[in-house]
């Protein structure tokens, strides 16, 4: 298993439209491609205005082969045009984890 750790920072206040956005338009798709969604989180001590999600996969290839097939659904573009138009991110940052020899993730 891996993990895909995602981070987006947000100018102060967008992150809340942002999230607005993110539940009714590309949180149906990611449970219909990618389906594991580990945790998703936003920050309330230390560095504000940042989300963080994580999901699950088998491997790389299972999640090049489920981001590509949500990037074809024709949900994707208009979550892309919305998020352009609120112009809320500062960065993101994306991290592929793999668990130690001594955890075994469930």
């Amino acid at each position: 298993m891996i993990v895909d750790m995602r981070t987006y920072s947000f100018h102060p206040g967008k992150m809340a439209a942002w999230l607005t956005i993110y539940e009714e338009t590309l949180w149906p798709l990611q449970q219909k491609y990618l389906g594991n969604c580990l945790g998703f989180y936003t920050s309330t001590e230390g560095k504000l205005n940042t989300a963080v999600h994580l999901w699950g996969y088998e491997s790389m290839a299972d999640r090049e082969a489920r981001r590509a097939a949500m990037m074809q659904d024709p949900g994707w573009p208009i979550y892309l045009q919305k998020i352009a138009a609120l112009d809320g991110f500062i960065a993101q940052e994306n991290s592929i984890l793999k668990p130690t020899p001594f955890f075994a993730a469930k």
